[in-house]
């Protein structure tokens, strides 16, 4: 059941990053560092640092060497640490194309008080 749900998971990332008019992977990727730091500056009020901090309690629980489920225990044991993975990625993508559409939207509005003055 789980394999499932991770594989949903999956498929509506990558159909999230393939939809047309969205942002492309890469700008998604690279607009990551600056997300973060928009939202340590409180710039960004889309994502609070509480979900931040899941998301670097994610990264350290895929980097450490103790796991709920030991690695040793083949395929349940890496089987954790991959969710894991495939709910970090989906998050970082989702709200790095919405921060990117911020971005945007920030931008289109400075170009409109531009061309008004």
């Amino acid at each position: 059941m789980a394999k499932a749900a991770r594989a949903a998971a999956a498929w509506r990332t990558y159909r999230e990053v393939t939809k047309p008019g969205s942002p492309a992977l890469m700008t998604r990727v690279r607009a990551i560092p600056r997300m973060i730091g928009a939202v340590m500056r409180g710039q960004y009020d889309g994502m609070g640092k509480g979900k931040l901090g899941l998301l670097a309690l994610g990264v350290v629980y895929i980097l450490s060497p103790v796991d709920v489920l030991p690695d040793f225990l083949m395929l349940i044991g890496v089987a954790d640490d991959f969710g894991v993975f495939l709910w970090l990625l989906a998050s970082l993508l989702g709200e790095s194309g919405r921060y990117v559409q911020h971005e945007r939207t920030i931008i289109e509005g400075r170009v409109e008080g531009l061309e008004q003055a």
